[in-house]
């Protein structure tokens, strides 16, 4: 799903520059050259992200922001304002907004801080299985495992596993390495650690370092003193510092660079940093919990992950597994995901169809739990009956079904491919020569594999 962006700017030239600029991007964007529409549109429809000039006619930036706080808690609202007036942006990221920037500003700093927004965002879809926590009804089918109060869906042996882990850590205050692939959910075990630890009433934030250059990265963590480089009008407290007495959850670590990485390794041994351009150390209590989807062995080997480090993160290491190999899984959160999305639709879909449950039971899901949950989401928006159907899933997921083995029915070689054939033949709606195209033989060869 596309962010969705309100620009709301007086100045023409800006405003379409801004658009045409984000929609490149890859944004959904919407112009407006007013406070006043921008606030009839925010009443009519959702958006992600609201970038609003401080000074505009009808209403201001700021009064467009207390508007958003009070009506529209899910936008992030990001303040343009001239160089002159960055008082009144301080003020206004007092107010709850998420940033600001000046004019005239680097396109390239606007698109990085929406990037940062995006990422935030994701996280939280990803955690969204949390956010059924303090006892929520459990979906028909699941099997929820409860700790200190937090639901956690999950029927596989291996996921019980990493639940298991957690609970053995929730007297301890170990740094963590969480690896698997994307999509996995790293995120929500990440909040698991620190909602079940002594530090739950602290502040729990997360960072992706794969979305930031060197130097913002640095800024981000460390924070800066003002004058530090070009820009850095004000000083700036890091994640580090706001994040004292909780746990900071950084994403992506292995996309950090071997000198960031030196200065957080003196964090978790000296407990101190120093801001960027700042001489003076701060002292810091923080939990780290890392997470990679990257094989850190091999970056140490080639010199791009400190060894040292790895260790002082690599205290306890979870692992969580794709969701092709703990299949049981799979069903309970797809009854979630449809318990979720049909209530936010305001739809009365209450379970799958015998097809859908076997082309969701046999599916892959490179894309893990993340992919589960937008394919669920698709579904929801397209189904018109009380029940998910198999025509409601995509079709790109019928056709790489896992084949299984029932020792009863042994299938030949021959049988598989015609099986496959038959299936890629659907897809092309039976037009031969298409189908003969995709499988990469000739109309003679697909002839004899389905005569056969």
């Amino acid at each position: 799903m596309k962010l969705e962006i309100l620009i709301a700017e007086d100045e023409e030239i800006t405003l379409r520059h801004l658009t045409y600029s984000l929609e490149k991007e890859g944004f959904a964007v919407t112009g407006v050259n007013n406070g006043t529409d921008a606030a009839a549109l925010l009443g009519k429809r959702d958006f992600d992200v609201l970038v609003a000039d401080i000074k505009m006619p009808g209403k201001d930036g700021l009064s467009l922001l207390a508007e958003v706080k009070e009506r529209h808690p899910d936008t992030e609202v990001l303040i343009i304002t001239g160089f002159g007036s960055i008082e009144s942006a301080v003020d206004a990221m007092r107010r709850g907004a998420s940033d600001y920037i000046t004019k005239p500003f680097n396109l390239d700093e606007l698109v990085l801080k929406i990037r940062k927004i995006e990422e935030k965002k994701r996280l939280e879809k990803e955690n969204a299985a949390l956010k059924l926590s303090l006892n929520p009804p459990a979906p028909a089918g699941s099997k929820v495992t409860t700790i200190a109060g937090f639901s956690f869906i999950a029927r596989s042996k291996m996921m019980k596993r990493v639940i298991e882990l957690i609970n053995s850590i929730r007297n301890s205050d170990c740094n963590v390495l969480i690896t698997g692939e994307s999509g996995v959910g790293k995120g929500l075990v990440a909040k698991l650690i620190h909602y079940t630890s002594a530090r739950k009433d602290a502040s729990l934030l997360a960072l992706n370092c794969a979305v930031f250059t060197e130097e913002l990265l640095a800024s981000e963590l460390f924070g800066h003193e003002r004058g530090a480089f070009t820009g850095a009008i004000t000083a700036k407290k890091g994640l580090i510092e706001i994040t004292d007495g909780g746990t900071l959850f950084l994403d992506e670590i292995a996309e950090m660079s071997t000198t960031l990485q030196a200065k957080l390794l003196k964090v978790i041994e000296d407990h101190e940093f120093i801001r960027v351009g700042g001489t003076r150390p701060i002292k810091v209590d923080v939990r780290l919990v890392a997470a990679t989807n990257q094989n850190i062995q091999n970056l140490i080997a080639n010199g791009k992950f400190r060894e040292d480090l790895y260790y002082r993160l690599n205290v306890m290491d979870i692992y969580i597994p794709p969701l092709r190999e703990r299949r049981d899984d799979i069903m309970p959160l797809a009854r979630h995901f449809l318990e979720k999305y049909s209530r936010k639709a305001g739809k009365k879909i209450a379970s799958f169809s015998d097809e859908a449950v076997d082309i969701l039971a046999s599916y892959g899901f490179p894309g893990n739990v993340r992919e589960l949950e937008n394919i669920v989401e698709r579904a929801v928006i397209l189904e018109t009956s009380s029940q998910i159907s198999g025509q409601s899933l995509p079709q790109s997921i019928k056709l790489f079904q896992v084949e299984t083995i029932d020792p009863n029915r042994i299938k030949t070689i021959d049988e598989i491919n015609k099986d496959y054939a038959e299936k890629v033949l659907e897809y092309a709606d039976n037009n031969k020569s298409k189908a003969a195209d995709l499988l990469g033989i000739s109309r003679t060869s697909l002839w004899r594999i389905l005569k056969r």
